[in-house]
């Protein structure tokens, strides 16, 4: 592992949480003024919901509707606010694919900026409930976009990932047919449909670090799928902030974007960098290679073959483009509107294949 790979991943640690007295004074914390609008956050609950949530508690805002389908990880988001000014803030117990609660949704409060995080995100979790994560990543997506439409809503950031890219996965199909539909709609719509596609959030819930850490103080091996596995990673904070300054720009060059990762880290040099947070560790533990997961890739990929990075004004922030200026497909849902409960997770990944 070279030096900037080391303080990468020492940064990385730094900015997770997971180590309290590692944790850096982030400082210089920008506040964007979006006092004329609503904002409905979906998934605000989650990694990024939460971490949106709390940067904009110190931002200027009419109003904030935090939309969440987990009844206790929402509860604890309330908690966690109890000491904040939270007069203009609504805790709304939902879920996203629920037409007739989405529509009321709209008509008692009509956004003006949606943040879509709400999505299933674990890849071989959903290679065995495909039909879940067609339910909520395409039609919930589908729905939203569709009531953003019809309220007039101004600005539309979409949540996605780079297995979006190339997809080998349920998951990963499910939000590139999302990304798919988004770019169509914004030929025909005043509302800015724009799609943020990054990687791992380091330390979030259910990424590998928090999961070596319990292994590391249970004494157990660390389990890792290959020795050459490597993934892009970026901070909650940081991707949190580039999302709030995407909803904040004014002029688009495009309605893709991606931010600025460095290179992808091997899994096996951030166990190396984790292991030295550990001052007292009697014994180094033993590194049990598993093999890859349902739907796992080796490696991950940013933008597609037809596609290209541009720089923005922003220095982290990196514009998708395609490289033929095609128009974007308009998407047949017959298909997937079939599917049902009862058909195998196979079949479900036949019929999503079709569309990438």
């Amino acid at each position: 592992m070279n030096k900037e790979t080391a303080n990468h991943i020492d940064e990385l640690l730094y900015d997770s949480g997971l180590f309290p007295s590692k944790i850096k004074n982030l400082k210089n914390i920008v506040s964007f003024d979006f006092s004329d609008e609503i904002i409905l956050i979906t998934g605000a609950a989650g990694s990024i919901g939460s971490g949106l949530t709390k940067q904009l508690i110190n931002c200027k805002y009419k109003k904030l509707i935090l939309v969440d389908v987990a009844e206790s990880p929402l509860y604890v988001l309330i908690k966690e606010l109890e000491f904040e000014d939270v007069n203009h803030i609504d805790f709304v117990l939902l879920n996203v694919t629920d037409e007739d609660s989405l529509k009321y949704l709209f008509e008692a409060n009509t956004p003006s900026i949606i943040f879509h995080t709400a999505a299933y995100k674990h890849v071989p979790l959903m290679e065995d409930n495909a039909y879940e994560a067609v339910k909520l990543n395409i039609f919930g997506t589908k729905l939203l976009a569709d009531f953003s439409l019809k309220y007039k809503v101004k600005k539309f950031i979409f949540i996605s990932t780079d297995k979006a890219v190339n997809p080998v996965s349920v998951m990963g199909m499910t939000k590139q047919i999302g990304e798919t539909y988004l770019s169509f709609l914004n030929e025909k719509s005043e509302t800015e449909f724009i799609t943020a596609r990054f990687g791992n959030i380091f330390g979030s819930n259910g990424s590998v670090v928090p999961l070596f850490k319990k292994q590391i103080e249970f004494g157990h091996p660390l389990t890792i799928t290959n020795n050459d596995i490597s993934r892009y990673f970026i901070s909650k904070y940081k991707a949190c902030n580039l999302i709030l300054k995407l909803a904040s720009t004014r002029d688009y060059q495009s309605d893709s974007f991606t931010f600025n990762m460095g290179e992808p880290i091997k899994i096996l040099d951030i166990i190396e960098r984790l292991l030295l947070c550990y001052d007292n560790l009697e014994n180094i533990p033993e590194i049990k290679v598993i093999g890859l997961r349902p739907g796992e890739k080796l490696n991950e990929d940013i933008i597609s073959a037809d596609e290209i990075l541009l720089s923005t004004e922003y220095e982290d922030i990196l514009a998708i483009k395609q490289k033929n200026d095609s128009k974007s497909i308009k998407i047949d849902f017959t298909p997937l509107s079939n599917m049902t409960p009862y058909m195998s997770n196979k079949e479900i990944k036949s019929i999503l294949l079709n569309y990438i």
